[in-house]
């Protein structure tokens, strides 16, 4: 099947556009590698953003997870610099900061892994961030359409909790239940379909 990303709200686009166009925002530390490119910078890879509620072990539950704003990847002459992150607002949404790191690479080999992954899927799914704060992680969330809540498979993001392999898909629920418990190091079970020989055929980023 095929793996679909919605398009972002307008007040949300136009919250990064103006952040772009900031000197303000431009100081940030996340936004170092964005005030040095000659020429535009593109938001690029717009993900819906929800957090993940304390105490969330379930599929089912995760279903629940509010979304609270947009992530935007930028990219100058076809390469990631910074990530852009909006959040709701009275205004439709707001800008809230910009951000570096290990997480942009991540989320782009997450985003090639999902589109392989979906083709071997009997369903479509919607490619969701899931910010977990309670464990400081963020996944990439496969939405299952039209599907129940237990269809849906989150691929950790680098770096990944102790106990947690990044970058291998994992049902929901699976990797809900880990995460519930404090003290654990066990594996989670990946999916068939997520296994590490069509793994290896994504390429590096």
């Amino acid at each position: 099947m095929t793996l679909q990303t919605p398009q972002p709200p307008p007040s949300a686009l136009r919250a990064v556009l103006a952040a772009l166009n900031s000197q303000a925002a431009l100081r940030q530390a996340g936004a170092t590698a964005l005030r040095s490119p000659t020429g535009p910078l593109q938001p690029s890879h717009p993900l819906a953003v929800h957090q993940l509620p304390p105490g969330t072990a379930t599929a089912r539950a995760l279903a629940e997870a509010p979304r609270t704003g947009w992530r935007f990847l930028i990219e100058h002459s076809g390469q990631v610099l910074a990530a852009a992150e909006v959040v709701k607002s009275t205004e439709g949404h707001s800008f809230a900061h910009f951000a570096a790191g290990p997480y942009l690479d991540s989320t782009m080999r997450a985003l090639a892994q999902a589109r392989h992954l979906v083709q071997s899927l009997r369903t479509s799914h919607q490619a969701r961030l899931l910010s977990m704060p309670g464990h400081y992680a963020t996944a990439l969330w496969l939405h299952g359409i039209d599907s129940v809540p237990e269809d849906d498979l989150l691929i950790p993001l680098a770096p990944a909790p102790l106990g947690v392999t990044a970058h291998r898909a994992h049902p929901a629920g699976d990797l809900l239940a880990l995460l519930a418990r404090p003290t654990a190091t066990a594996a989670v079970r990946p999916t068939a379909a997520a296994a590490p020989a069509p793994l290896a055929a994504v390429p590096a980023l």
